[in-house]
């Protein structure tokens, strides 16, 4: 049968020295994985990494940059001999109301989560396709969001962006298949996670007058929740294993919600 060991295997992820990320590093490192935290953050990152052990490390990338990506692979491919998962997981979300949208938070917002994301599999697909530094195929694993499949207020420039990773998604699964690189794609669709990002979207929800308190726009999303909770960093780190692992061979361009039902 197939199994969840990732033993053996390289893991890549974006974002991943806090919150959502630093939680997918330790069940990629439980599953067998040698997981290298990639984050602009040195400090937090180097201090994860070190925290995972001796067989796990961190790369300095900003996943908006092109030469930052290039670096961070080869490096990652330098020093554990290979590449097998990427795990696009950084992003940012800006709350705003649509008549008062900021032009450059807007572009921020797109230029990490989707451009970021976009690169992620530009270099992933280089390094893991036939004749490329590591060269035996795997899998990327995208962090989309429910976000992308309600309509939440609010949010509309991060649920058009995490919109957009669901294309990529599928996008990229087809031009893998087609041109013969071995390399799966698939994404994830969180729930809010009660984090710190989780947190200020209430926060700011509540601050823009669309909810009477961060409590209450909690409530909010419970309530929109049939299984009645919010998700939890596990939860969601769960998911990314399994669509690194052999258990989803046979899953391809799709997208995994974890949210509870909130997003059917």
């Amino acid at each position: 049968m197939a199994s969840t060991d990732l033993t053996g295997r390289i893991a890549l992820v974006t974002g991943g020295a806090q919150g959502l990320g630093e939680g997918m590093a330790y069940a990629l490192a439980a599953a067998g994985a040698r997981v290298v935290i990639a984050d602009i953050q040195d400090d937090l990152g180097g201090k994860l990494a070190e925290a995972l052990g001796a067989d796990h490390g961190f790369v300095h990338l900003d996943v908006t940059d092109d030469a930052s990506w290039a670096a961070a692979v080869a490096s990652t491919v330098e020093r554990f001999g290979g590449l097998d998962v990427v795990v696009n997981n950084a992003g940012v979300e800006i709350t705003s109301l649509l008549i008062d949208l900021d032009p450059e938070d807007a572009r921020k917002t797109f230029d990490i989560n989707v451009i970021g994301a976009s690169l992620g599999l530009k270099h992933a697909f280089r390094a893991m396709r036939p004749g490329g530094a590591a060269g035996r195929g795997g899998a990327v694993v995208n962090i989309a969001s429910v976000a992308a499949t309600i309509a939440f207020p609010g949010i509309a420039m991060y649920s058009a962006s995490k919109s957009a990773i669901d294309r990529l998604t599928r996008v990229a699964a087809m031009e893998s298949g087609k041109l013969g690189y071995g390399v799966r794609v698939n994404c994830v669709y969180p729930g809010l996670v009660p984090n710190r990002m989780g947190a200020a979207l209430a926060d700011d929800v509540a601050r823009i007058g669309l909810f009477g308190s961060p409590q209450e726009a909690v409530e909010a999303v419970v309530a929109l929740t049939p299984s009645g909770r919010l998700a939890t960093t596990e939860d969601i780190a769960a998911a990314v294993v399994f669509l690194a692992s052999d258990s989803s061979a046979f899953v391809n361009g799709a997208g995994l919600a974890v949210d509870g039902g909130m997003g059917m």
